[in-house]
């Protein structure tokens, strides 16, 4: 189903935006309505602002620039109060991605719950970013000279040793951490990264014209990853969407400047204009 025109002008709009401005779980909320027309994003805002206030009231009294005791004050509200968590069955569940879903079910993705966290924490004025680590969404905190790195799908810290063994668990024994790993993710990487999930998931399944439909969604808000505009190119193509294809694929060569890619993108393109003569 097509997003709602409203829908996707705020999210042009986003796309537009420096990083800086984005507001993420608000906008994750407006990613979610893509799927959910009709649905008033009203009640989802209002929990947002619950959450904020319930660790602003925890945290009355408290060391606030104390780090433990900023991690505790949202571990106990988000967690212990409100129940969100995560299992393993969330894995194979496309609603795991849609933060309004994961809302009414108080269950969802790492990255789904790793929103929630850094959006409540920054609502308090704490500096929490999203980490860029393989397989598992974490979130870097950060107060009084101190850094810690939590789980919140796992529900609690993380040291290098178990960052280790998360890593090597996926990709191998052989294989290091490196600093590239602890990269801190933008606001839009981390929707990128939400909407991933499903599109990934859609493609796994075989439907593939929902996650074609996944990947214009992702093109609104992210429209310069130039390398997601050949992705939509291809699937449309393979979707006989001719002219979504040469959009996209032109869309892409405008985009990239290297000169292998437009090669190859070019003779597609020829391929495809052809089809439709």
């Amino acid at each position: 189903m097509k997003a709602p025109r409203n829908t996707r002008a705020r999210l042009i709009e986003i796309g537009n935006a420096e990083d800086d401005a984005i507001d993420l779980a608000p906008t994750a909320l407006i990613v979610a309505a893509t799927e959910r027309p009709g649905v008033s994003l009203d009640p989802y805002r209002r929990h947002l602002e619950q959450l904020a206030s319930d660790v602003r009231e925890y945290a009355q009294g408290g060391e606030l620039d104390n780090l433990d005791f900023q991690i505790e004050a949202l571990v106990q509200v988000i967690i212990r109060r409100y129940g969100y968590a995560g299992s393993d069955a969330v894995f194979d569940d496309l609603d795991a991605a849609n933060l309004m879903r994961v809302i009414d079910h108080r269950s969802g993705l790492p990255v789904a719950i790793g929103i929630l966290f850094i959006a409540t924490a920054r609502a308090q004025g704490w500096q929490a970013t999203g980490l860029d680590f393989p397989g598992r969404f974490l979130v870097r905190f950060e107060a009084g000279g101190q850094c810690k790195i939590i789980d919140p799908f796992g529900g609690g810290e993380v040291d290098a040793p178990a960052m280790r063994g998360m890593f090597k668990a996926i990709a191998g024994n052989h294989v290091e951490l490196t600093p590239e790993h602890y990269r801190d993710m933008g606001n839009r990487d981390i929707l990128l990264r939400l909407q991933g999930n499903i599109k990934a998931r859609l493609l796994q399944r075989g439907r593939f014209d929902d996650a074609a439909e996944v990947i214009e969604t992702m093109l609104l808000f992210a429209p310069n990853q130039t390398d997601l505009w050949r992705e939509a190119g291809l699937l449309h193509a393979r979707l006989d969407h001719i002219n979504d294809a040469i959009r996209a694929l032109e869309e892409h060569m405008r985009r990239t400047g290297t000169e292998d890619k437009q090669y190859k993108t070019s003779v597609l393109l020829q391929e495809l204009r052809t089809r439709l003569n």
